[in-house]
């Protein structure tokens, strides 16, 4: 086995560990000081920050499997199959607990896994028509922007799980005692419920990848009219 394809494998074998720490509350309350006090207090979130190392470390080594691969001429195709299958793997798992924790629309994450599905289905269909779908730049932006959105919304939430431990009170908390500019925008919650720097993230993320979609289907639309005549 070449040494990308290891690193591939590598990538695969994170995600697990990924999972059991993402999967922790992002933020942790004190349930006994809200009991005693009626005031919310939370804890430093070291299970964000954990997922968040590991899902950066990943994130690298699907920069470093590529390279590695183009450079000592380890192209194969089992790598050609695993190792896009590791990265949606990856990412959508972040996607997927995001939603579950209450920190992206859940519609956001439907409609990104759909468009992997059919561009993974369309990229099936040209395989066996004996044609390869190159990677398009707006293929390599929506991939960059996603494990960018979601590297940024985990830095949020550590960041809110700080302030609330009182490791940065000077930072969001003006001399007089009030909320500074900084923590008024980090704090404030949109009309959906959702933090408006996340739900902004989340928006940025979605539209990314529905134009990447649209790109995709707009220059292999061929494909799809021929595999909708019958052939005789």
């Amino acid at each position: 086995m070449t040494t990308a394809n290891k690193i591939t494998l590598t990538r695969i074998c994170m995600i697990p560990f990924f999972l059991y720490f993402a999967s922790q509350p992002m933020l942790v309350f004190d349930q006994e000081a809200w009991q005693n006090s009626f005031q919310i207090e939370t804890f430093f979130p070291t299970a964000s920050v954990v997922a968040l190392v590991l899902f950066c470390v990943a994130s690298f080594t699907d920069f470093l499997d590529g390279y590695v691969a183009r450079k000592y001429n380890q192209v194969t195709d089992f790598g050609k199959f695993v190792d896009p299958l590791a990265d949606k793997l990856l990412v959508t798992s972040a996607l997927v607990l995001f939603a579950e924790q209450g920190a992206l629309a859940g519609w956001m994450v439907c409609v990104i896994i759909a468009r992997e599905l059919i561009i993974t289905s369309l990229r099936v269909v040209a395989a066996n028509k004996g044609r390869v779908l190159a990677a398009t730049w707006t293929g390599k932006v929506k991939t960059c922007v996603q494990i960018g959105g979601i590297i940024v919304i985990y830095l949020y939430y550590i960041f809110i799980g700080a302030v609330g431990s009182g490791a940065f009170d000077s930072m969001t908390v003006s001399s007089d005692g009030s909320f500074s500019a900084t923590s008024t925008v980090m704090f404030l919650t949109g009309t959906d419920g959702y933090p408006t720097f996340v739900y902004f993230v989340g928006w940025m993320i979605t539209l990314v990848t529905i134009y990447s979609g649209f790109d995709y289907l707009r220059k292999n639309w061929d494909i799809i009219k021929d595999g909708a005549v019958k052939e005789k």
